[in-house]
């Protein structure tokens, strides 16, 4: 029987990803298993037409955000989870969702991945793809996709 005792879970801080970290709740409860929660923070833009910011301006951009997220985080987490009663690691990266996620799910020999899908189809979600797509097409995990109801 497959029993996980490293989930990660990705959080874009929608409907979709509280449905996820649900799953992995109940999951981590199961099987006593540990919560790794993730935000991934894209790249800063350091130009725009003629104007570039300076190093201690992205810095200070940069720290912003990862506060921000990290806020988000805890309040996620107390707003869907009905109790603490599994351990749960919080923590921001910043890059490309998809490649950020996967390099975590490597680097902390992750068992399950729950990732939430927010379902798009068509022409433009067959061009741009979605990070749970690529997620589950390249995850070296099982790959909990949670899709909207």
């Amino acid at each position: 029987m497959f029993a996980p005792k490293k989930i990660l879970v990705p959080t874009d801080f929608s409907t979709y990803s509280d449905d996820a970290l649900r799953q992995a709740y109940d999951l981590a409860k199961q099987h006593s298993a540990k919560i790794y929660f993730l935000h991934v923070i894209g790249v800063t833009q350091t130009c725009a037409i003629d104007y570039c910011f300076d190093e201690p301006t992205l810095a200070a951009i940069d720290k912003k955000a990862i506060e921000t997220s990290e806020a988000a985080m805890n309040e996620q987490i107390k707003r869907v989870l009905p109790s603490m009663d599994v351990e749960i690691e919080s923590y921001v990266v910043k890059g490309s969702p998809s490649v950020q996620i996967l390099a975590e799910q490597e680097a902390k020999k992750i068992d399950l991945l729950v990732i939430s899908s927010h379902g798009k189809t068509g022409f433009i979600g067959h061009l741009m793809g979605s990070v749970a797509e690529k997620i589950a097409r390249h995850a070296k995990c099982p790959v909990m996709l949670v899709r909207a109801a």
